[in-house]
């Protein structure tokens, strides 16, 4: 009469998490599973504790789960994820081993050699809030119009913790962001933003395109702004201040340390995840609203801060462009005057520009490609993609350039180099109705190859008959690797993917 019941625990939790709704997927909990406990219980220790057949859901996917069941809860509880020396060894293992080292020097075979006393202590400092975020090495890339773009370079540490919190973010926010947001997201990748740009401007009736460029997204980004959006999901406020840190860490350059309110550092693990929920919450939700409202159809395709958007009437598209730039103002965001373009393109776009004398329509570049109105054998309209030609031209160049560093190469090693570079960029750009770009790209690489090969020696005796074994011995063919746009998108909607 009086033993325990089935919902009686041995051991029952001192306190629970304040401010946690009754289904909170991280409450405080003590041991012994009881019947209608919230989702956050103890993973069996064996197998054979579960019945046969049974899925027992990790950790993450409890977190995942319950985000997709109440979209309005705030998470209050999800530091220990991120201190799991599990999930911190993998965030080591996913890290480029010939990443250059931050400010610190600290190189990732040196961290290593004794890694299991390296995050255990990383894990601890993380738990009693120890840990301090370092300034970020300042590095300098080049851009293609020239100019150079500045990316950070975190200490290893630093690497290791953003990608456990990224990891542990995703699960949260994967629910949460909208379908045409395709940047640094998991399981999505530029050519399924690629595929729905072209379907969307294929099957909508779509004759006006925004061409759209944030100027300086990532240093102008506003640190109130974006701890506001973050605390919209993230109730933890030891995950808020992880966040803090590293936006408050500031850059090292030329041995000076620069701390500034707004803009985050490029290169980091976190940076593409808050760039994310930064435009989730300025653009992405208020776009949505906006579509609803239209009377014409609108279709908007998002990589991080590059965006597309194309509309039905002009008018749409033009008020649609003036409300951007108010809503923009007011979260510290600016359009590029330059690279914002509104230009006709579509369906219908070829017809009223050839009435006027106009030519052809105008084209726009996204992710690489430059998008051009076409027609199919069957004169249906369709959208053809290209290599940009700045894009090829810089490859070609490094090309060159690197060529003339293995001059002296073994053959062989040269060979091998060139087939992984053809490769690379055929499995890019090898998208359909592509093959000229691919074929101008491989004919301009074994040109160069030609030309440092004779340059090896003043008696060369390199005539095409010769050059053309080497190049089918190590050059592969320019392949299409990609199917048409429709299809994959059709795949991946039946598989659930989008």
């Amino acid at each position: 009469m009086n033993g325990p019941g089935k919902s009686d625990r041995p051991i029952v939790p001192r306190k629970a998490p304040n401010k946690a709704s009754p289904e909170a997927a991280e409450g405080l909990e003590g041991r012994g599973r009881a019947k209608r406990n919230s989702l956050e219980g103890a993973t069996c220790r064996t197998q054979g504790r579960t019945t046969q057949g049974e899925h027992v859901p990790s950790a993450l996917e409890r977190v995942r789960q319950a985000a997709r069941r109440d979209r309005e809860q705030r998470f209050t509880a999800l530091l220990h994820h991120v201190c799991d020396t599990g999930r911190l060894r993998e965030a080591y293992k996913r890290l480029n081993p010939k990443a250059a080292p931050g400010v610190d020097g600290q190189t990732w075979q040196h961290y290593g050699e004794n890694l299991e006393s390296n995050l255990q202590d990383l894990a601890d400092r993380l738990h009693r809030g120890a840990y301090r975020a370092r300034p970020v090495r300042r590095a300098h890339v080049p851009k293609p119009d020239g100019r150079q773009r500045p990316i950070g370079v975190p200490t290893l540490e630093d690497k290791i913790v953003q990608r456990a919190v990224v990891e542990v973010l995703n699960a949260v926010y994967e629910v949460e962001f909208v379908g045409f947001s395709y940047g640094c997201r998991p399981g999505r990748s530029q050519h399924d933003a690629l595929d729905a740009l072209s379907v969307g401007i294929t099957r909508k009736r779509v004759n006006w395109v925004l061409d759209a460029d944030i100027r300086g997204f990532f240093d102008t980004l506003d640190h109130g702004w974006l701890v506001r959006f973050v605390e919209h999901k993230i109730g933890d406020q030891r995950i808020v201040r992880l966040i803090k840190k590293w936006l408050r860490a500031g850059v090292l350059e030329d041995g000076r340390r620069v701390r500034s309110e707004v803009g985050t550092v490029q290169g980091g693990s976190v940076s593409p995840l808050l760039a994310n929920i930064y435009l989730h919450y300025v653009l992405d939700l208020w776009l949505q609203q906006w579509r609803r409202r239209a009377h014409g159809d609108v279709v908007a395709v998002r990589y991080v801060d590059d965006f597309i958007v194309g509309f039905e009437h002009r008018e749409e598209a033009e008020r649609f462009l003036a409300e951007l730039r108010d809503r923009f103002a007011q979260f510290g965001l600016t359009l590029h005057p330059d690279k914002t373009r509104l230009i006709a393109f579509g369906r219908q776009a070829s017809k009223p520009r050839g009435g006027r004398g106009g030519g052809k329509p105008e084209t726009f570049d996204f992710l690489g490609f430059t998008h051009i109105c076409g027609r199919s054998r069957r004169g249906e309209f369709q959208v053809r993609r290209r290599t940009m030609r700045q894009r090829m031209q810089r490859k070609l160049h490094e090309v060159r350039t690197e060529l003339r560093r293995r001059m002296h190469d073994p053959v062989p090693e040269q060979g091998k180099w060139l087939a992984s570079v053809v490769q690379g960029h055929c499995r890019y750009y090898g998208v359909p109705l592509n093959s000229q770009r691919l074929q101008a790209f491989r004919l301009a690489v074994i040109r160069h190859w030609h030309r440092a090969l004779r340059r090896r020696g003043q008696q060369h005796r390199l005539n095409w008959t010769r050059m053309g074994r080497l190049v089918a011995r190590w050059i592969p063919s320019a392949r299409i690797c990609h199917p048409w746009p429709s299809l994959r998108l059709n795949a991946r909607l039946k598989a659930g993917a989008v």
